[in-house]
């Protein structure tokens, strides 16, 4: 699955720290339990002999003064609360984080150099080492040493890191499943005396006024629409068109990106597109902008009208609505959930419950170290710790015993978080015993003068979301064409977009007919026989 700009945020159990909770992880033992629980007993009076544990950690080459990615305040708090108590070396191995791939592909190759526990966000990547035995089963090691980690996920998100039953990965878990979210100028509504629009019909017509009449007085340089050739930008249009259809249907019409190419609704989404194109309603350079540069200037500046992001990417300290602020000191942002399907539905497909998956790679000699390692994070408040610092310095409880950042830290005790999400591999966020808690501890990472719109995305995001349906086993062919299909997926986006109206139809259709044959009908086949295999089990 394919990480996101902003942290996907996941789960942590917090029932040891909140009164009140249910639990969800078991309580912490003190440090003696803990080392009675992990290290072997010693013969003879005799120490025990060390254990030792490598742990990839990506690098994402932004440590801050006097810090560095493998010598930082949680990395010694690793090595002093889990690593001494149970007399196990911990090791963390860097790994540049735009190069997680390819570096985990050459570490599983070599064997000795390849960390204990490794871990990627790429579905495919877990798929392959699985299905051609390069990972640890672990589903009894997670039985013996692992019931904090086991508790903490569940059988939903564990059931995601399973190949025929089995247990290869730890997947981690979502917090939020909410995946994307879409803006409008207010501040344009208002001085055109506009309601925000509701529908999609609605949404047309708003885009249309923008054009005209220009708003934001941008001098004809006016982007109704703001559109790049990112999934965040296009995908919910194109499942505000895609029929209502069983699990079934769904499951076989599915493709790469989890989007089901092959109903019909999806050719009249980029139909729609397309006419949204060729009327100036939306970004004229959204092929060239993959990395949504473009896009994000053009919001900045002040001349886009409404647009879709991921969920909450505008809402950071110094981020893109800050920067629109700064520009243009009247503007006002405010989410709406405009698209509509032919049933009156706000329909937009949901994240996967988990995240990353955590892997032990087969050669690995300390496979009941790494799952130790597991269940302390998921053990009392190591996994708090990781994600928000220390309390009383990095955060505090507000009456409702909700985290809540302390503001204004030096920079001393701010770097006591850093990397704290990739070290937290268990988690991203903060799950508590409500989605409602868990909400409301997400909305305090965010600038006191934005929670209240990121309250209302958060609620958007999930209406009418659509579920992704999981096959129990890989999809080979998945594997095996993803990454030309991909590029495949967005030249048919583009060319059909671009193309004028009434070359529409022959242009679609000749480029989903390459699809097709690049692997898309592989795709389809596998996925129609395992969904056969899924209703025999």
């Amino acid at each position: 699955m394919q990480e996101r700009k902003t942290k996907k945020f996941a789960v942590l159990s917090l029932s040891m720290l909140f009164a009140g909770m249910t639990v969800l992880t078991a309580c912490s033992s003190d440090k003696k339990e803990q080392a009675g629980q992990s290290a072997a007993p010693a013969s003879s009076g005799a120490p025990a002999k060390a254990g030792n544990l490598k742990v990839e950690l990506w690098d994402r080459g932004n440590p801050p003064d006097g810090v560095t990615i493998t010598n930082s305040f949680l990395t010694n708090y690793v090595k002093e609360n889990f690593g001494k108590p149970n007399n196990i070396n911990v090791e963390f191995v860097p790994v540049l984080r735009s190069e997680e791939v390819p570096k985990l592909n050459v570490l599983m190759a070599s064997n000795t150099d390849v960390p204990d526990l490794v871990i990627t966000y790429d579905k495919g990547t877990f798929s392959k080492y699985a299905t051609q035995g390069g990972l640890t089963e672990v589903t009894d090691l997670l039985k013996q040493y692992g019931p904090n980690v086991t508790k903490l996920l569940g059988p939903e998100i564990l059931s995601v890191g399973q190949y025929k039953g089995k247990q290869y990965a730890i997947p981690a878990k979502r917090a939020e499943t909410g995946k994307y979210a879409s803006f409008i100028r207010q501040d344009w509504l208002d001085k055109l005396n506009l309601q925000a629009p509701k529908t999609t019909d609605e949404l047309y017509n708003v885009l249309k006024a923008f054009k005209e009449k220009d708003p934001g007085q941008t001098g004809g340089k006016v982007i109704p629409l703001g559109m790049s050739i990112a999934p965040a930008q296009y995908e919910p249009i194109i499942w505000s068109f895609i029929g209502n259809m069983s699990d079934q249907e769904r499951f076989e019409k599915t493709q790469i990106r989890e989007i089901p190419m092959l109903d019909p609704g999806f050719k009249e989404a980029i139909r729609f597109m397309n006419k949204l194109y060729n009327e100036g309603l939306m970004s004229p350079d959204f092929a060239l902008d993959s990395k949504k540069e473009t896009l994000t200037k053009a919001i900045s500046n002040g001349k886009v009208g409404f647009f879709s992001e991921d969920t909450i990417n505008i809402f950071y300290n110094d981020g893109t609505y800050d920067a629109l602020k700064k520009n243009v000191p009247s503007a006002l942002l405010t989410p709406v959930d405009a698209y509509t399907n032919k049933d009156g539905k706000h329909a937009k497909p949901l994240d996967a419950p988990n995240g990353m998956y955590i892997m032990i790679p087969k050669s690995s000699k300390n496979a009941v170290e790494a799952v130790k390692y597991l269940d302390w994070m998921a053990t009392g408040d190591n996994l708090l710790t990781m994600l928000k610092g220390v309390k009383g310095q990095n955060y505090n409880l507000d009456a409702n015993g909700i985290p809540a950042v302390i503001e204004n830290m030096d920079d001393k005790v701010k770097n006591n978080t850093f990397s704290g999400g990739d070290m937290g591999i268990l988690a991203n966020g903060l799950v508590l015993d409500t989605q409602e808690r868990t909400d409301a501890a997400f909305i305090k990472n965010f600038p006191e003068r934005y929670q209240s719109d990121v309250k209302k995305v958060l609620k958007f995001a999930v209406t009418d979301g659509i579920k992704q349906i999981v096959s129990p086993s890989p999809i080979e062919a998945e594997n095996k064409y993803g990454t030309t299909l991909s590029a495949k997926e967005e030249e048919l986006i583009v060319k059909a977009t671009m193309a004028k109206p009434d070359k529409f139809d022959s242009v679609f259709d000749s480029m989903m007919s390459g699809y097709m044959s690049s692997g898309g009908q592989a795709i389809a086949d596998e996925r129609k026989a395992a969904w056969k295999e899924m209703q025999t089990k």
